[in-house]
């Protein structure tokens, strides 16, 4: 057990200067990231690759919605990528903005009406093969796609920018950390306020004030706060439950800093734990050093481990111990622009090594129906050519028990 952390245990929010640079590195990689999204689609024979999803169109043009907004912002911020022009879709609402932050990109206010549109903006840039993210583009407008410029060929393509994106710079993994940082302060300042009878949603809203007044734009996602057995749930919303005396807290939230994301789950104990209930914390706890012991063993005698090997280690020390099954869920993901994002770590990863350099989640958890919850999660820098394992979420790991 360890005594309770202090904000200022953690790093202080961004200066202005500081963002700056970021703004400036963010333009400054946007040639190279359009040459490698272009020798991709050279070598599959694409004239134009058509994007949907926000995260993609700020890597590569800068142009930014707020975090669901493209539910409600039409075509605006999606893209088309040539051989020689990148073309930044809005309609009048976003026009202005588009200029102001993709000025590499030639802005199109195409309005409320791409197919109408569609045969006009393949021509622009020559396209006679367009490759369309396959798991983004709905139906019905693919089929509308394809019959308003039928002699072009649509391709479906899936994980081409994901891929690309998994591999971050030296400024990206600075914003990741910074996001975090921003989560440790949250919740250490909070932790003073958290006791036996406090109710779940006042928390969450009191964590999330912290958060946005904290040095962060948004919320990564919303945050759960979940007591007792309802920690059962991997992702249970706070409700308007008390927090139970002898029982665990599990928080997962994040905050977003200059459009990047952190992610950290963090269960507490209010009031003296069981011990039963300390054993699944130490085990769990065991199960994600495991992994952390491995990336370390590995980083410095490649090949690195793939997502598949590694979910097999915290399974592994999970399923030894025999007394409780292990989480069913993921062991981690990347994180970035998006909460979740290659790489991928589970049943579910592919068996190729991970990516580097990179930043992803490690989050092994023991869920007990009608009992109680208990997930650890860190992020995890990786570069192999540093030989560098490294936490960002700094908050303690260690057993920390709050009075009731």
């Amino acid at each position: 057990m360890t005594g309770l952390p202090d904000p200022s245990d953690f790093t202080a929010a961004p200066d202005e200067p500081t963002r700056r640079r970021w703004t400036e590195a963010d333009r400054a990689h946007r040639p190279g990231r359009l040459a490698a999204l272009r020798e991709r689609m050279a070598g599959e024979r694409i004239d134009a690759y058509f994007g949907m999803r926000p995260e993609h169109a700020r890597w590569l043009t800068g142009f930014a919605l707020a975090d669901g907004e493209e539910k409600v912002a039409g075509h605006s911020g999606q893209f088309l990528v040539g051989g020689e022009r990148v073309v930044l879709l809005t309609d009048s609402r976003y026009t202005v903005q588009a200029r102001r932050e993709a000025p590499d990109a030639t802005v199109d206010e195409v309005g409320y009406a791409l197919p109408e549109a569609w045969p006009r903006l393949l021509a622009s840039i020559g396209a006679r093969r367009v490759a369309l993210e396959a798991a983004v583009v709905p139906h019905a407008m693919w089929r509308r796609l394809e019959a308003a410029a039928p002699d072009v060929e649509h391709v479906p393509v899936d994980g081409w920018l994901e891929q690309l994106r998994a591999t971050k710079s030296p400024d990206e993994i600075e914003r990741i950390a910074a996001a975090s940082a921003v989560s440790d302060r949250a919740l250490a300042t909070l932790l003073p306020e958290i006791s036996a009878g406090v109710v779940e949603r006042d928390l969450a809203l009191r964590l999330e004030w912290l958060i946005r007044t904290g040095g962060a734009e948004a919320l990564a996602f919303g945050v759960a706060c979940l007591s007792g057995p309802q920690a059962a749930l991997p992702h249970g919303a706070p409700g308007d439950r008390p927090v139970l005396d002898h029982s665990v807290l599990l928080f997962d939230f994040g905050a977003q800093v200059e459009g990047y994301r952190s992610d950290m789950t963090r269960t507490l104990f209010v009031g003296e734990p069981y011990r039963d209930d300390l054993a699944v914390y130490d085990l769990v706890a065991r199960a994600q050093q495991a992994v952390i012991d491995e990336l370390t063993a590995r980083v410095v005698a490649p090949p690195l481990p793939d997502g598949l090997a590694l979910d097999a280690v915290a399974r592994g020390v999970i399923d030894a111990d025999g007394r409780w099954p292990a989480y069913g869920h993921g062991l981690g993901h990347g994180i970035g622009l998006a909460t979740h994002e290659l790489p991928r770590l589970g049943r579910t990863a592919t068996a190729d090594p991970l990516p580097t350099p990179t930043v992803f989640s490690v989050e092994p958890g023991i869920y007990l129906e009608g009992r109680l919850g208990v997930r650890i999660e860190d992020l995890v820098h990786l570069d192999a050519s540093r030989a560098l394992v490294e936490r960002l979420t700094r908050f303690p790991r260690d057993v920390i028990v709050l009075p009731a």
